[in-house]
């Protein structure tokens, strides 16, 4: 009994057997997953790293036409003004029963653009024009017993000398002539005051008519039929004071403001060039009207009048310009600007033989043909194709820029 117990205590037990035959083979399988996710990790570093943005400078290409400073003295930012400008208006209060008129309508001078109900100057007019009817009338009979009474005056005085009848009848008769004279000068004056009245009348009926006062443009138009129009604001805003706007195209000029301390590089009838906002390759010759004798305290500006020598349907009040003050008139203000872009000299790359220029677009750099342009202006190269005005190129693009390689500025791109 004690030999069989003690060989049951010598038997190894099925579970122990599998413990023990495992143990050895699980630490190589350990080892491999460590190792095959120290490589995914190390193939992972290596993509994030490899697709990384190239950080790069960036500059903005420019039109030639823009880089028109050479030769100015003084530059400033102003507005398009228009020195004839006019709000239209009835000079009498009425109701609009037609505006013929609308946004951008050219209109000339004497031109109806409005009307308004004219029922109650209608009727006045007729009633002046019957009262001055009648006073006429009157006159007419005045002057008729003016005649009758100087013929009866002139057989009383030859009655008189006759001894017929005595010199009171004659004297009688006298008066009367007198007094029937002065009568008909009374009656003409009311006779006139009748046709005064009556012009009157008219102009009131006229002013239901709106008329523009100028050639022009209409650039607001301000009521519609039905609305009650008036000289005087009136009726708790329930009135309108005009029927439209209208400008006079050919008054608009440019008023700059010009810093105080530069004021006196600006002299009357001194050439200069516009450039506006919305036509930034577009120069306009112009030149300096009148330095405005008064100055802004809070802006420390002094204002400067200057005249545009083109006239152009592009042009419109409250335009965004800059003024270039010029030494001297140039030779050719009109002449067009070469086409293409201006970019930085070190933005052009030599790639495989080859003048190239990566164009940023979305933060992915564009590798580009070109052929520069013989001309140059300062440190800029004029490229007549392959990159257009406001393109953003990279300034000296590192040699392991590639196409299609994403880029980030490093900085604000420069102008």
């Amino acid at each position: 009994m004690a030999n069989t117990d003690l060989l049951k205590e010598l038997r190894i037990e099925k579970h122990q057997r599998e413990e023990h035959g495992q143990g050895p083979g699980r630490w190589p399988w350990i080892v491999a997953v460590v190792l095959v996710v120290l490589m995914l990790l190390g193939l992972g570093g290596w993509w994030l790293t490899g697709r990384r943005p190239l950080e790069v400078q960036t500059a903005v290409a420019q039109s030639p036409a823009s880089n028109a400073g050479a030769g100015a003295v003084l530059q400033a930012t102003g507005y398009v003004t228009a020195r004839r400008q006019a709000t239209v208006s009835a000079q009498i209060t009425g109701t609009l029963t037609h505006v013929l008129i609308e946004e951008g309508d050219h209109v000339k001078l004497g031109q109806i653009v409005a009307r308004l109900d004219d029922a109650q100057y209608k009727a006045a007019l007729e009633a002046a024009r019957t009262q001055a009817a009648a006073a006429h009338a009157l006159v007419a009979q005045f002057q008729a017993q003016l005649v009758q009474n100087i013929k009866d005056a002139e057989r009383q005085e030859s009655l008189v000398t006759k001894g017929l009848v005595a010199k009171q009848a004659a004297e009688q008769a006298r008066t009367l002539v007198d007094t029937s004279r002065a009568q008909l000068v009374s009656q003409q004056r009311q006779a006139a005051s009748a046709d005064a009245q009556v012009v009157v009348a008219r102009v009131n009926f006229d002013y239901c008519v709106i008329r523009a006062p100028f050639d022009g443009v209409i650039t607001t138009k301000d009521a519609q039929v039905g609305e009650i129009i008036s000289p005087f604001s009136a009726g708790g805003g329930f009135t309108r004071t005009g029927v439209g706007t209208i400008v006079d195209m050919d008054s608009l000029e440019v008023d700059v403001d010009v810093n105080e301390a530069y004021i006196g590089r600006v002299k009357p009838n001194m050439p200069a060039e516009a450039v506006l906002d919305a036509y930034p390759d577009w120069k306009i010759p112009a030149h300096v009207i009148a330095i405005v004798p008064a100055a802004d305290r809070g802006k420390a500006t002094v204002k400067v009048r200057v005249a545009l020598e083109q006239k152009d349907l592009r042009i419109v009040p409250d335009m965004g310009v800059r003024v270039s003050f010029l030494e001297q008139k140039q030779d050719h203000p009109i002449a067009q600007a070469p086409g293409g872009a201006l970019v930085p000299a070190p933005a052009i790359a030599q790639r495989d033989g080859h003048a190239v220029v990566f164009v940023v677009s979305d933060e992915i750099a564009q590798q580009r043909t070109v052929t520069p342009a013989a001309s140059s202006q300062g440190d800029l190269r004029l490229l007549p194709a392959g990159v257009k005005v406001g393109d953003t190129v990279v300034v000296s693009p590192p040699i392991e820029l590639k196409d299609g390689m994403r880029v980030v500025a490093t900085g604000k791109p420069k102008d």
